[in-house]
């Protein structure tokens, strides 16, 4: 009789560990459902939703699962912020007021469940509300309540929201619901902590790109608004920065002596930090280069701004004006390498001044790349680099050199981002492709950046834009 009550004790117990290992492998597939449910939802949200709705699409999903879950029929989800405060709050399957809602939300976080959850930071059940005294029943309360839940989410030490679940029926909600809920819990608040930091960055994301986008346009206001125009002469230029703001920039404008400074130039980097170093170069090219007091010969003017000054080719005509505005690249030079030295912020650039009457262009190539002077029968001559990028050292020398541009002779210049534009396969649109365009006759100074425009675009297709892409032409008619 007694090995007989033995075996019946210990066969029970058998059956109650089994019946718990199937409890909790039930609530293992549940809490999986729900979880997998919850992410697959929020990446969806993430890619899909507009402005806003990332979080509130999250605070439903999250209201729904925890009601299909329990099988619910009404609920609520108040998201907090850490002092407390409710930063959102959402009803599942249910429309109410907006004074019912309001009502709803201050008191029952004041008297009600989820103001003790919140005090209490532990679950809430609820088996008959008529007989808890943490229940409020609202006057023209919109639903008969006997039975609730509230639910704590918690993110470490964070007290992210509550959801609290409802039923009519007294005793609807068991210590078993209750505990798969705990599960869930964290499941949840994984969810909101996502959505809650996606919607921020999202804000800060948006006020960044308004930002920029001020930025991008007094960059815009920066370049020439409108090209300088002289009697049978065409100036053309484009800019396509790869970002909102850009480190390339291009300039003309008028010079003493009815003389024209011509400017293409590429900032190292790119972004905020190569646009500000844009601005500032721009600015002290035009500054230093309109200064007109002119003392001496051509010579003396170089040997007192010895050893940055550098020298004259030996064929340039000591045009006294030239040499005074070129000077604007050395002291260009001299600021930058001497102020913001440790910023390791440099530009190529090409500075030249346009004699419109004679054609004659005096210019420096502080590094760029090479420009090219265009004939009826192609590339007539190539205007390489005459010194180094501006701004790397103090007291580095620049070489000043002049050609003649003839009646029909067209002058290009252009950044690389034109010959390292990369197709979908990241290949190089290459020196080789622009210089088979350029051998081609061209009639016009925009008709030659349409047609490099055109080739070079075809050519990149739907590839991300790497390299600001800038190019100046000038054509003698």
């Amino acid at each position: 009789m007694n090995f007989n009550n033995q075996a019946q004790t210990v066969d029970y117990e058998e059956l109650e560990s089994l019946r718990r290992e199937v409890a909790e492998l039930r609530n293992e597939e549940a809490v999986f459902k729900a979880q997998s449910h919850l992410l697959e939802k929020l990446v969806s949200m993430a890619r899909s939703s507009t402005e806003g709705e990332v979080l509130k699409a999250a605070l439903q999903t999250t209201l729904d699962v925890a009601t299909d879950q329990t099988n619910s029929e009404k609920g609520s989800l108040f998201l907090l912020e850490p002092s407390g405060k409710v930063a959102d709050a959402i009803l599942s399957r249910a429309e109410v007021t907006p004074e019912q809602r309001k009502n709803l939300i201050g008191n029952v976080l004041d008297k009600g469940l989820a103001g003790w959850v919140i005090r209490n930071r532990e679950l809430g059940l609820i088996i008959d509300t008529e007989n808890d005294d943490r229940w409020l029943t609202l006057p023209n309360q919109p639903y008969n309540v006997r039975s609730a839940l509230a639910v704590p989410i918690i993110r470490g030490e964070e007290l992210l929201g509550i959801i609290t679940l409802l039923h009519c029926q007294p005793g609807h909600f068991s210590q078993e619901t209750a505990n798969l809920m705990l599960l869930t819990a964290d499941q949840m608040a994984l969810v909101l902590e996502n959505a809650r930091l996606y919607s921020k960055l999202d804000k800060y994301s948006k006020a960044l790109d308004a930002e920029l986008e001020k930025g991008r346009q007094i960059q815009i206001d920066f370049l020439p608004y409108q090209l300088v125009k002289l009697p049978n002469w065409e100036i053309a230029a484009c800019f396509h920065p790869a970002r909102q703001v850009a480190g390339d920039f291009y300039d003309t404008f008028d010079l003493p002596n009815n003389h024209v400074g011509l400017v293409i130039a590429d900032v190292c980097d790119k972004g905020v930090g190569a646009a500000l170093f844009m601005a500032l170069m721009r600015s002290l090219i035009r500054v230093f280069s309109s200064e007109t007091q002119l003392r001496g010969t051509a010579n003396q003017v170089l040997e007192e701004n010895q050893p940055t000054s550098g020298w004259i080719g030996e064929s340039i005509s000591t045009n006294l004006a030239h040499v005074k505005a070129l000077q604007a690249v050395s002291r260009t030079n001299e600021y930058v390498a001497k102020n913001h030295w440790q910023m390791s912020m440099f530009a190529t650039m090409f500075f030249g001044v346009l004699e419109p009457e004679t054609g004659i262009l005096t210019y420096i190539n502080g590094g760029h790349e090479p420009l090219f002077i265009l004939n009826e029968s192609g590339v007539k001559k190539i205007l390489k680099s005459t010194g180094p990028a501006v701004g790397m050292m103090p007291g580095m020398k620049f070489k000043i050199e002049q050609v003649q541009l003839e009646l029909g002779d067209i002058l290009i210049g252009y950044t690389d981002g034109v010959t390292e534009g990369k197709n979908p396969e990241g290949k190089l649109f290459t020196d080789k492709r622009l210089r088979d365009i350029l051998e081609q006759p061209s009639t016009s100074a925009s008709d030659l950046l349409n047609s490099i425009k055109t080739n070079l675009f075809d050519f990149t297709a739907d590839a991300p834009q790497f390299d600001d892409i800038t190019m100046l032409c000038v054509r003698r008619k």
